[in-house]
């Protein structure tokens, strides 16, 4: 497994991450609808071609398995292919984003307890709560900071 900065955004590697995305969002995001996910999908392309750094993982034969994207200092999003869960792929990358990137802050669902764990896990501490998602839909975020000691 290998873990690179994508330089060359293709359409083709864009639609690869879009599957990781949706795959990891199924098996993830309990409480959204199939049509909720397939509504948000249409937007996880152009997130995936504007955010600043996009790092992907890829397994031994080249396959994206998971991506993260940083904007600043913040973590705007890390999704693992389902079958790559539990493997320490995630806190491998959330290593290297703190590390190269300087990562202190990430927005999670308050609906997904497994993503609050890892992040508290990691370090990560709820220092603000918010009732909708960014869109304005009723999805509450948990705002994390990187604690140092």
């Amino acid at each position: 497994m290998k873990i690179n900065l994508v330089k060359d955004r293709t359409p083709d590697l864009i639609e690869k991450l879009t599957a990781v995305w949706e795959r990891s969002v199924k098996a993830t995001h309990l409480f959204l609808s199939a049509r909720e996910i397939e509504e948000i999908k249409n937007d996880v392309p152009t997130a995936l071609n504007h955010i600043a750094h996009l790092i992907v993982a890829v397994s031994e034969n080249g396959a994206p398995i998971a991506f993260m994207g940083i904007e600043d200092t913040a973590l705007e999003m890390l999704f693992i292919d389902p079958t790559e869960r539990s493997q320490g792929l995630g806190k491998r990358l959330v290593h290297h984003g703190i590390e190269t990137y300087a990562v202190k802050d990430v927005t999670v669902n308050e609906q997904n307890p497994q993503a609050i764990g890892f992040y508290e896990h990691m370090g990560f501490k709820v220092y603000r709560r918010e009732d909708k998602d960014e869109q304005g839909r009723p999805y509450p975020l948990l705002y994390m900071k990187l604690e140092t000691e």
